[in-house]
């Protein structure tokens, strides 16, 4: 057999292993889905074997978050000048490698940092995966690939509680919570090899210059933002917490300043300054940060609720999440096959009053529960509720706001997008964690998911009003890849180069 690790040229015929390419692709960002929702069940076992308290929790659920948002866009353009295999085979190996140091850490402080470096590698790998995709596969076959995408990555974010929970409550070998990272080593070590082997290199563009200072701006304004945030609840909200939320906004706007100025000047920016000039993408940024934070933040409440407020197990807890995920997938269903096309923006507006109604189904619920004959069917159709609303809005909310974009930003806008996705759970970690943990230090349980719903209304009702400045109608998924129409048909010659996620 050849080898089949060459230089990719120019040819007519399409690369022989490209459908290996896709297993590899497929499989990092399950791992990463994974890691971003199987710790939500660890808390206990993290409390009893390291000492976390709800602080540190916070930080190793939302920490990964962080640093995955805060460094996706910087990922992608270290892609465009070196080389996506290089950086792909990079992040690959950093990511198993920060797993495996997440799983023998002694204290719950090393833990964290790990998270945090975990993260980083995370954002570093993910934003490879789409470019090497458009490179590998012809253009009339990445609607196949990207209809295949979607399912298997919706049932990585469903299995990850649910896998977490059985890993832990399992206790093979005496690892509990250690498990749920090392879960990562195999599956990491084949993929490695089988990208390695059959990802075909391709030389990047030295000629792409990478924004670091644009890129330092941006890190340096999520840590102002979330480190408050986690800390503010436990510390009694010092005058620093202000200062240092306060000193975040104005450092997000020295970096959109710092990008125009980079372009004025002929250099390459991180994100294309014309889309920081749309009011509506900029909108659009905002609702995206609105919804992702509460939703992450409402089911870390959900989990939190059943282990500590009813001492579920970690595989209970897991199998708890079940409603919301279902939900969420036929919401999702829903909007995709029917709505969305049919009735255009207002599966926006219909998706979080149906999350509302949830919401309140759920309060009411709360309100008439027994704490000693409790079970999880006492909140199911609150909850159910609730996911449909939010896969109505997960499956339709992205195209809407890429429609507000020229075709030639489509990819640095998805960047963006992504990382806001990824920076806004991290906040709503951090907020509806602060907010859950307030009221369960007096055990209160119950008023701490009310007050959790609280402010996940506040969020949809602002979410809602955004989605008025939103476009009509959204863009089609082949558009939202950056496929032109000549390439879609089969009688282009390759696919545009998008930085994206």
């Amino acid at each position: 057999m050849c080898d089949p690790s060459p230089t990719l040229e120019e040819t007519t015929e399409p690369y022989r292993w490209r459908w290996l390419i896709l297993a590899v692709m497929i499989v990092a960002e399950i791992m990463d889905l994974l890691d971003a929702s199987i710790v939500n069940v660890a808390g206990p076992d993290l409390e009893r074997s390291l000492g976390a308290g709800s602080l540190g929790l916070q930080w190793v659920i939302g920490g990964y978050a962080l640093t995955l948002g805060a460094g996706l866009v910087l990922g992608g353009r270290l892609g465009d000048r070196y080389g996506r295999r290089r950086m792909f085979l990079l992040g690959l190996t950093a990511f198993t490698a920060t797993s495996l140091l997440c799983a023998v850490a002694p204290s719950i402080e090393l833990l964290i940092a790990f998270r945090l470096l975990q993260g980083t590698a995370g954002a570093l790998l993910l934003p490879q995966g789409l470019g090497l995709l458009r490179e590998n596969f012809p253009g009339p076959e990445l609607t196949k690939v990207f209809a295949i995408f979607g399912p298997v990555l919706g049932l990585g974010g469903i299995i990850g509680p649910v896998l977490g929970g059985f890993l832990i409550e399992g206790d093979f070998f005496d690892l509990g919570w250690r498990s749920v990272f090392l879960i990562n080593l195999p599956i990491g070590i084949a993929a490695l090899i089988v990208a390695a082997k059959f990802v075909p290199k391709k030389a990047g563009d030295r000629t792409v210059r990478v924004d670091m200072t644009g890129a330092a701006l941006i890190v340096a304004s999520c840590a102002m933002l979330v480190l408050p945030l986690n800390q503010g609840q436990e510390n009694g909200w010092p005058l620093w917490t202000w200062l240092s939320m306060a000193a975040s906004v104005i450092g997000f706007a020295l970096f959109a300043l710092q990008q125009r100025r980079t372009a004025a000047a002929g250099r390459e920016p991180l994100v294309t300054p014309a889309l920081l000039r749309k009011p509506a993408f900029t909108v659009g940024l905002g609702g995206i940060a609105l919804f992702f934070g509460g939703l992450i933040g409402t089911q870390l409440v959900l989990t939190l609720f059943l282990q500590i407020g009813h001492h579920f197990t970690p595989g209970d807890a897991g199998l708890g999440n079940l409603p919301l995920a279902v939900g969420t997938a036929i919401g999702g269903a829903v909007s995709g096959a029917f709505l969305a096309d049919k009735i255009g923006r207002k599966v926006l507006q219909i998706g979080p009053l149906v999350q509302l109604a949830g919401a309140a189904v759920l309060w009411f619920e709360l309100d008439g529960l027994d704490a000693a004959s409790f079970s999880i069917r006492d909140i199911v159709p609150g909850v159910a509720v609730a996911g449909i609303g939010a896969g109505m809005v997960i499956a339709a909310l992205f195209s809407f706001i890429l429609a507000t974009v020229d075709d030639d930003e489509i990819g640095s806008a998805s960047g963006v997008l992504s990382a806001v996705q990824a920076i806004g759970g991290s906040i709503g970690v951090a907020i509806f964690g602060s907010v859950f943990f307030a009221q369960a230090k007096t055990g209160d349980f119950t008023g701490g998911f009310h007050h959790a719903l609280i402010v996940q209304a506040c969020l949809l009702t602002a979410f809602l009003a955004i989605t008025f400045l939103l476009p009509k109608k959204g863009r089609s998924d082949d558009e939202q890849h950056g496929i032109t129409t000549e390439t879609a048909t089969g009688s282009g010659s390759g696919t545009k180069q998008h930085l994206t996620v």
